[in-house]
């Protein structure tokens, strides 16, 4: 699946469903909520698509192994595509604390990524320096206001990247 992930072309009426979607009031709304929505999208459609996709992001799932139970999770996650290369904003919607996916990858960094029903094995690790604004770019391109309002709520802590590149 290596370099099969194609970012989707975002149209007008991504962006201005991007700038609702920015805003407190949904974002509280739809953080607690959002993985748990696609998860079932993704289960009724073997895979395939997302209610995020919507919006023109492109969604994978990735699966980490928990950091302190060993047991397999998936999470449906907005990514940003270089290449062979996955890149995630741990964000957690500007949340307090980083996502428990960031965790299980910090601890666990072998991973698997899922797009459109089809599944590749990638090794994690933290972005740094230029790494770091190259990829927040990648990522935040997709959903440039969401980010920055993150990025604004999230202002108290440091809001990792993780970089994900195929294990040879």
């Amino acid at each position: 699946m290596a370099g099969k992930i194609k970012p989707i072309k975002q149209n007008v009426f991504h962006k201005l469903f991007h700038k609702i979607t920015a805003t407190r009031p949904v974002i509280n709304f739809f953080a607690p909520r959002m993985h748990f929505i696609d998860f079932y999208v993704l289960k009724l459609t073997g895979g395939k698509f997302t209610l995020a996709e919507v919006a023109g992001w492109t969604i994978i799932q990735l699966t980490t192994t928990g950091a302190k139970t060993g047991q397999e999770r998936t999470m449906p996650l907005l990514a940003g595509v270089d290449g062979d290369t996955v890149a995630l904003i741990a964000s957690s919607f500007g949340r307090e604390h980083n996502p428990g996916w960031y965790y299980n990858l910090k601890k666990n960094p072998e991973c698997r990524v899922t797009y459109k029903g089809k599944s590749s094995t990638y090794v994690a690790r933290e972005a740094s320096g230029a790494d770091y604004e190259k990829y927040w770019k990648v990522v935040s391109s997709n959903y440039p206001s969401g980010y920055a309002n993150y990025k604004e709520l999230a202002a108290h802590r440091h809001i990792p990247v993780m970089i994900l590149e195929p294990k040879n």
